[in-house]
């Protein structure tokens, strides 16, 4: 049995139920839970906020000093820090399931997803590298930009019920507990860079390249999308499986991500448009818009204290300040 979860606040919920409807779709036989970065009862959301889905809130799944990580971290950092958390508890609370699938509630899954639950049948995890081709420029994101958010990226992970992926998780939940930040001057980008010791502490990892997982604004250079009758297919023979629509606003619809200077939907340059990109982003939109997504983003996460986070933020620059005049100083001598 499988079970697929994804985690957000509720500012993120029209996200989480636009995957959840993918999935439904496409895995019917699965399970869906979103686990929330939020209180409900704070909340309050009216009836026709409410998901279809089942939910749990993140202080019902016993994490440890939960209240000084969200001291220690803000909305981003915090909703990516539980991550192995909430992987743990379904692995205690639910051990009927033998397969456990995290994606970020920004994903749209298009294809019933077996070659998945077949590599987890044999290996203890899979993972997807941001890119399996090398960057075109030096537009943004570009490998180095790679080297500093890691190798793979963590809006996808799959794990089984195996005792080496347990392992795996034990040890990833003592990293994320104070070290999910974004810092990149230390190494650090929430719980990606701790992902790519995977593959080197443990013989059973899948790194999959098949280019219809995962495809999303860092590998648009090496996929091109095409329908294929009412499949839509990535470089024209293999089918997308799931499209990550990471750094998307859908009131700024000519954009493809925040995150990204590569490529457009609009302008003057054929080679930085993406018109094969479009109706998937129409499609993605349209989800967005349904699932009430105007109102949802007007909900702050109860767990994110402004004035708290302000301050870390301070502490960081002033620590990091010396580092940057170093940096100057040397761009200066070329």
């Amino acid at each position: 049995m499988t079970l697929a979860f994804t985690i957000c606040s509720v500012n993120y919920l029209a996200q989480a139920r636009t995957l959840g409807d993918s999935l439904r779709r496409t895995n019917p036989d699965w399970t869906y839970i979103i686990g929330l970065v939020d209180d409900l009862a704070a909340a309050n959301l009216s009836a026709d906020l409410i998901p279809d889905f089942p939910m749990i809130e993140v202080a019902k799944i016993g994490i440890p000093d939960f209240e000084a990580m969200c001291d220690r971290y803000d909305i981003t950092e915090l909703n990516t820090a539980v991550k192995p958390f909430f992987i743990d508890y379904f692995y205690e609370s639910s051990p009927q399931y033998d397969k456990v699938i995290y994606f970020d509630p920004d994903i749209i899954v298009f294809q019933p997803l077996t070659r998945l639950e077949n590599h987890l049948d044999t290996y203890s995890m899979v993972l997807t590298p941001h890119t399996c081709a090398p960057t075109p420029d030096w537009e943004r994101p570009n490998e180095q930009h790679h080297l500093g958010t890691g190798i793979f990226n963590l809006g996808f992970i799959g794990l089984n019920n195996s005792t080496e992926a347990r392992t795996f998780v034990n040890w990833w939940k003592e990293r994320l507990v104070y070290e999910c930040r974004i810092d990149l001057c230390a190494g650090l980008f929430v719980d990606q860079h701790w992902v790519n010791f995977a593959p080197v502490y443990h013989q059973n990892v899948w790194i999959e390249k098949h280019r219809g997982y995962n495809v999303a604004y860092w590998n648009l250079h090496e996929r091109q999308a095409s329908l294929s009758g009412e499949t839509w297919m990535i470089n024209g023979d293999e089918p997308l499986q799931f499209f990550h629509f990471s750094g998307y606003d859908p009131y700024k619809p000519d954009e493809i991500s925040k995150y990204q200077t590569r490529y457009t939907f609009v302008g003057d340059a054929p080679e930085r448009q993406r018109s094969d990109m479009r109706p998937l982003f129409e499609i993605y939109r349209t989800s967005l818009l349904a699932n009430h997504n105007d109102r949802y983003r007007k909900y702050p996460c109860v767990y994110i204290k402004p004035p708290k986070v302000m301050r870390y933020k301070r502490v960081r620059r002033l620590l990091n300040a010396p580092i940057h005049k170093l940096i100057a100083l040397l761009e200066e001598r070329k």
